[in-house]
């Protein structure tokens, strides 16, 4: 004869109930601290580590628990009675973890140190090519800091609509030039200035050559001539606008017979965002012998952002 009551979920006993009730949150959890990183990775690390700690003092009460179960036995030990004890544990748990200097702190520090890297120094110009157009050589993008993700959000929502202009003249998917734009300008940290310090919206870095009527800016930045870095004062264009940048990125793509493969394979299905960035790197868009490999993991970061914007 069962004398245990049946539980609120379709008649199951307490301790299925339980366990499909915390699957359940379990799964929502995930869910959430899984989105949760993307805002704000520092603050999902301190959950996780509070999680942690967690669990870890809910092992500990339930082996006091076992051990003390070992030694008496009764009519009030049962599957009922278990089960609040599991729930008052689980409680308890809770209550006792994430003070600071506790065990959460440790396992946060840790796991920051090994998932979180913090914002890459300010990079350095990459270098310009015969027709001066110039790369980036921004840090590889990796785990970040929650400043330095918000900071890309930004970049990203601010310049997908001039990259979709582009894309309709040049057939380049608007990710790869945001992508490229990012590169170019560190995420906007490093954007080419005027003398007067206001930006001159050159996001692509493109360089003032002998054709140029509009306005320019001289700044110092590296070259690689013959594999060597040095340092070198140029000019480079002045635009109105970041859709004038996007605009003039697109008509250097179309109207110079250098770059007409790369808008070749940048058809529908042509080429990924290696292609991409190896295309431009052959057409000689920058002097930097690791331009394509930074290139892609820009796109690759851009594409995982624009994801997580739409999700």
């Amino acid at each position: 004869m069962n004398l245990q009551p049946p539980s609120l979920l379709t008649g199951t006993q307490p301790g299925a109930a339980m366990d499909m009730a915390a699957t359940a949150t379990d799964a929502r959890a995930l869910a959430a601290l899984r989105n949760g990183a993307m805002r704000d990775p520092k603050a999902a690390i301190r959950e996780t580590a509070k999680q942690f700690e967690t669990l870890f003092m809910q092992q500990l009460l339930k082996g006091m628990r076992d051990a003390q179960s070992a030694m008496s036995s009764g009519m009030l030990n049962n599957q009922g009675t278990q089960l609040g004890t599991d729930m008052l544990d689980a409680e308890y748990a809770r209550k006792m973890s994430g003070a600071a200097g506790g065990l959460a702190d440790v396992i946060a520090r840790q796991l920051e140190r090994q998932f979180v890297n913090v914002t890459p120094p300010a990079g350095t110009r990459a270098g310009t090519t015969p027709t001066g157009v110039p790369g980036n050589a921004t840090p590889a993008i990796g785990p970040q800091s929650s400043t330095a993700i918000q900071r890309q959000l930004d970049f990203v929502q601010r310049h997908t609509e001039a990259a979709r202009a582009a894309e309709a003249q040049t057939g380049i998917p608007a990710s790869f030039m945001v992508a490229q734009a990012a590169h170019e300008s560190g995420w906007g940290r490093h954007e080419i200035k005027n003398t007067d310090g206001s930006t001159s919206f050159n996001v692509f870095g493109i360089k003032a050559g002998p054709g140029w009527t509009g306005r320019v800016a001289e700044v110092t930045t590296t070259e690689f001539i013959d594999g060597t870095a040095r340092k070198v004062t140029a000019r480079f264009r002045a635009y109105a606008s970041y859709e004038d940048s996007f605009n003039d990125y697109a008509r250097l793509m179309k109207d110079s017979p250098r770059y007409s493969r790369v808008l070749a394979d940048a058809g529908p299905g042509a080429v990924g965002a290696a292609g991409f960035a190896q295309g431009l790197q052959r057409a000689g868009y920058a002097t930097d012998p690791a331009y394509a490999d930074k290139l892609t993991r820009v796109i690759n970061t851009t594409l995982r952002l624009q994801r997580a914007m739409t999700t």
